[in-house]
């Protein structure tokens, strides 16, 4: 007989779980749909039918209404009696400007330009190189300096998908004994306004592209921290600023070859002067073995993309040694990522 009233969650058969693993994307294409249309901001003031939504949308008013009851089925928007619907706790998430910045993370990793390169994903893995040079011809970073829209939901996103990390690398590693923070590729300063407002002694140089931190000062000005944060325009290529006490390289290691990683690494060793100096990786460490992680998911992404890699405790170490440092330490913190720390090898 069926038991009723227990709270048992049955694990579907593994057909089953492929099958959704497979066709995933549908939700991501209907969640994207709501994003790019904004329909969290139209139902903000409270709730409407399709029929009022399609003008303002410019949508067909009956397949609204079906998107709209799908999304209900997610749990974003709540469907009334009347074939109105009003927002969710999760759908209020997805206005423009609120917290964790969603929709700009949707628009960006699960958008247009997105959509492409994961078309050519078998590319990828069948031949090494980069399924975002197959799709539009050119690497990630000049492509985002083309299309100054993407670039700026780039960052928004990488604000949002990393959202819980900044405060946790804040409270795990201590900063107290570090008089000048330089975040090398900080992009609008995201991190180190974080570890600024906890370390109050402290103050910072961000260092990136000039179309990167173009959007640095409002969130700098916004956290009260324009007076202790100096904005440096350049590539990591070929300066890093000097006289640092910590070089931040927050989701930046990942990104690259290992040969542009060398480079990166190298002019960052060149730029630190004091022995007490440190340099500071901020990413995800992938465990070994069949532990699951969320960095070995990303990996796949940054084969994709940019053409980088996560790494294992054991690479980073040869990494840095090869680009003349010493790895000290590896301190976790209560999001994905982990503190490397390292300082420079004797010449």
């Amino acid at each position: 007989m069926p038991e009723h009233g227990n709270n048992r969650v049955e694990t579907p058969p593994p057909h089953v779980q492929l099958i959704q693993m497979g066709t995933a994307y549908w939700v991501s294409r209907v969640v994207f749909v709501a994003a790019q249309i904004s329909l969290a901001d139209h139902l903000a003031e409270g709730s409407k039918s399709a029929a009022e939504l399609a003008p303002p949308t410019g949508m067909h008013s009956n397949s609204l209404h079906r998107l709209m009851r799908t999304l209900a089925s997610l749990s974003i928007l709540s469907e009334r009696a009347d074939r109105r619907f009003a927002l969710t706790p999760l759908g209020e998430a997805l206005q423009t400007g609120a917290p964790g910045s969603a929709r700009s993370t949707i628009l960006a990793l699960a958008g247009q330009w997105s959509w492409r390169i994961w078309e050519e994903f078998p590319h990828a893995i069948e031949t090494g190189n980069t399924a975002m040079e197959k799709a539009w011809g050119m690497p990630l970073f000049e492509f985002l300096a083309t299309h100054p829209q993407e670039a700026s939901y780039f960052s928004e996103a990488m604000i949002g998908f990393h959202s819980g990390e900044p405060p946790a690398v804040a409270a795990a590693y201590d900063f107290s004994h570090f008089e000048t923070i330089v975040d090398v590729g900080g992009a609008t300063g995201n991190l180190l306004t974080a570890i600024l407002t906890r370390y109050p002694k402290a103050r910072g140089v961000l260092f990136d592209l000039p179309h990167v931190v173009r959007d640095a000062t409002t969130l700098i000005e916004g956290r009260g921290l324009a007076d202790r944060i100096t904005i440096e325009k350049g590539t990591f290529f070929e300066r890093v600023p000097g006289d640092g006490d910590a070089y931040l390289l927050s989701h930046i290691i990942h990104d690259w070859t290992e040969d542009q990683c060398l480079t990166i690494l190298k002019n960052c060793r060149k730029a630190m002067k004091k022995p007490s100096s440190r340099l500071l990786i901020i990413e995800m460490v992938l465990p070994t073995g069949d532990t699951p992680h969320p960095g070995k998911l990303l990996d796949m992404v940054m084969l994709a993309v940019p053409g980088g890699g996560e790494r294992t405790e054991e690479q980073y170490g040869a990494l840095l040694g090869e680009a003349g440092f010493r790895l000290t330490r590896v301190v976790p913190t209560e999001s994905a990522v982990s503190v490397i720390e390292a300082e420079a090898a004797p010449a």
